[in-house]
């Protein structure tokens, strides 16, 4: 199985908002990815706006020519923002304005209910749905319970502790069981050229969100050079 590299494209737009101004532009950035071999690209549009904006999305859904991946908060305007653009995938992640960058995974066991319409809603839509959640057992058995077709998981606690064999047990563990449960399985959140060899070799994972190491990467090196090591760095462990 090929294992997808998608790309988030946010930082781009982090370095642009330090200084409000017209570069460097995500869009163009994707468009590099997409040439330097990016199996998709993704964004997330926070409620504070943060980094990537609304023309942000609106120009990468019209101009991006692999699957295009909207990362949202579950709330009205979010939802009513994926139902116009009609991405190929929203992922429902959990948003603290207070935070840096998302913290851990979203909490399915809490407010089901709104989850559930918010999923059913999107599907009426005809745009795939994913869950970001941490790899815990419950949460892998409530999202397949809530009707989404995948889950990302979130690696954040390998990536802290890249030692930790526990931490890489509890990815490999969540993949296979929602596998078993015919749930897609995404994997993203502190991947880097150094550590994503384990995480790409859990053969139930299909895909990898990662972003910020190819942005602070191609500071040295370029954007396509730094989505090509990444490539190189992921695909080593299947041979």
């Amino acid at each position: 199985m090929h294992l997808r590299l998608c790309i988030n494209v946010d930082h781009v737009a982090t370095i642009r908002q330090a200084r409000r101004a017209a570069e460097p532009d995500p869009v163009h950035a994707a468009r590099l990815c997409e040439d330097a071999g990016a199996d998709g690209i993704t964004a997330h549009l926070r409620e504070d706006r943060r980094h990537i904006q609304d023309d942000d999305v609106t120009r990468l859904k019209a101009t991006v020519r692999t699957p295009f991946n909207l990362e949202i908060a579950c709330t009205d305007e979010m939802l009513a923002i994926a139902e116009r653009l009609a991405p190929h995938q929203v992922t429902l992640v959990p948003e603290k304005r207070e935070e840096i960058t998302t913290e851990g995974g979203l909490d399915v066991t809490r407010d089901p209910e709104r989850l559930e319409a918010a999923i059913k809603r999107m599907h009426a839509a005809g745009i795939r749905t994913a869950l970001f959640i941490d790899p815990v057992p419950v949460m892998v058995e409530r999202s397949h319970w809530l009707g989404a077709h995948a889950i990302e998981l979130h690696t954040g606690r390998y990536c802290r502790h890249p030692h930790d064999e526990r931490a890489l047990e509890a990815l490999q563990d969540a993949a296979q069981q929602a596998a078993s449960l015919g749930l897609a399985v995404h994997a993203g959140h502190g991947l880097t050229i150094a550590n994503v060899g384990a995480v790409a070799a859990i053969p139930q994972i299909e895909e990898l969100n990662i972003g910020h190491s190819i942005v602070s990467h191609a500071v040295y090196t370029g954007l396509p050079a730094a989505v090509r090591a990444m490539r190189a760095a992921m695909d080593l462990p299947r041979g």
